[in-house]
């Protein structure tokens, strides 16, 4: 079963998300800005991996005359964006799938937040390459996730995240194991992996904008 089918974890997501992202309110902060530089007042925008709908919450909060389409395959972590969304859902077409079944128009700028590091890296190049042929020339693509430096040990730096997500009194030898398996599962890239596979799908002026600890985060000109 993928993990966000799992109720337990969908109905903790919204709280234990933001623990487990060093900087995760100012993470959207600093997505919303970015994608603003360029953007009209009356933006529309494509979400990719809209589930749980903390980010489209917190843009469609700070900009009021922006609208969305977000995609996402699992139908349990749609409906707790809707949720979570409650009336600002008026401005938020949510749509089940992966980024195929995003209208084929251009939108005004793209986000694709936490999601990369569940894909391989053919999915990623085909994800990546679909969000370019939706945007408008000049427009902002933002990414963020797991992403290691060059030669950097993936278990050590998930494991220095799992650890933060614990709090003061984490165990850094449960966070040690817990790393140990989500390395086994998470195709994570290294950051210049990442910064490469932009470039090829297509995107330029590739700059990073955020880094915590095992995450890290993009802005990219389509």
């Amino acid at each position: 079963m993928h993990p966000f089918a799992d109720p337990a974890i969908v109905a903790s997501y919204a709280e234990s998300t933001p623990r487990k992202v060093p900087g995760f309110a100012d993470l959207h902060r600093m997505t919303r800005l970015l994608l603003a530089e360029r953007a009209p007042d009356a933006a529309e925008i494509l979400v990719v991996g809209a589930g749980g709908g903390l980010e489209l919450k917190a843009f469609a909060e700070a900009q009021p005359l922006w609208r969305f389409v977000g995609v996402d395959p699992s139908a349990e972590m749609l409906d707790l964006a809707r949720r979570m969304l409650g009336p600002l859902q008026s401005r938020v077409d949510l749509q089940r799938g992966d980024v195929d079944v995003a209208p084929a128009r251009r939108f005004d700028g793209a986000t694709c937040l936490l999601t990369l590091h569940f894909l391989s890296r053919q999915e990623r190049r085909h994800t990546l390459r679909e969000i370019h042929r939706r945007l408008k020339p000049g427009a902002a693509l933002v990414v963020a996730h797991h992403s290691i430096p060059a030669d950097g040990d993936v278990a050590r730096w998930l494991a220095r995240s799992v650890a933060f997500s614990g709090g003061p009194t984490a165990d850094f030898d449960r966070a040690s194991a817990a790393a140990a398996t989500m390395a086994e599962q998470l195709p994570v890239l290294s950051s210049d992996d990442d910064e490469a596979m932009l470039g090829e799908a297509g995107f330029s002026d590739v700059a990073l904008f955020y880094a915590g600890l095992s995450f890290r985060g993009w802005v990219a000109t389509a």
